[in-house]
């Protein structure tokens, strides 16, 4: 069965070794004094981002976050991007599609952005509202990793708005480095 709370625990925890310890992790993911209480989803997600926040400075909360994208359906959004990519010579000319625009792909000064009119992580389905954007840089994370692969090249991903932090939409800024055409 599908735990989406088990992988986000490991992926989470792995990325906070990776940056730390075996300790640090435990204590982000599973609490310190109180490691045998029982969170729901939503409080797990407030806590951990918490104590996350509470070990690291902003930039390193930023890359742990990236590197916990989970991946799910990245082969269909994959083939997506790559389909749009594959008819495009240009930013403009890519986002220049009904599927594009389904797929909340614009252009707007030269830049690319990707928006969501719903949040799309089922981890947040009952948190209302979150204090910070900790939590939603996975989906930067997610999205950096999609056009990193679609477009052969680096990319940076700036999440500028959060539904769960009060804004209308969720919208990130991807920023692509030499992409490749063709």
């Amino acid at each position: 069965m599908f735990d989406i709370r088990k992988i986000q625990e490991k992926v989470i925890y792995e990325s906070v070794k990776a940056e730390s310890d075996v300790d640090t992790a435990k204590r982000v993911v599973y609490g310190g004094e109180r490691m045998n209480l029982v969170e729901n989803d939503a409080e797990w997600v407030k806590s951990a981002m918490r104590r996350l926040e509470s070990r690291f400075e902003p930039g390193a909360v930023k890359k742990i976050r990236m590197n916990c994208q989970c991946g799910y359906g990245m082969e269909e959004k994959l083939a997506l991007v790559k389909e749009l990519k594959s008819n495009a010579e240009s930013i403009e000319e890519f986002v220049d599609s009904e599927k594009a625009r389904a797929a909340g792909l614009f252009c707007e000064d030269g830049g690319l952005f990707l928006q969501f009119y719903f949040c799309p992580c089922p981890m947040l389905a009952e948190v209302d509202r979150l204090e910070t954007k900790t939590w939603c840089q996975c989906s930067a994370g997610y999205s950096k990793v999609l056009f990193e692969k679609a477009f052969a090249c680096k990319a940076d991903v700036e999440l500028l708005k959060s539904i769960k932090m009060g804004d209308p939409v969720c919208l990130m800024k991807i920023t692509l480095y030499d992409p490749a055409w063709k």
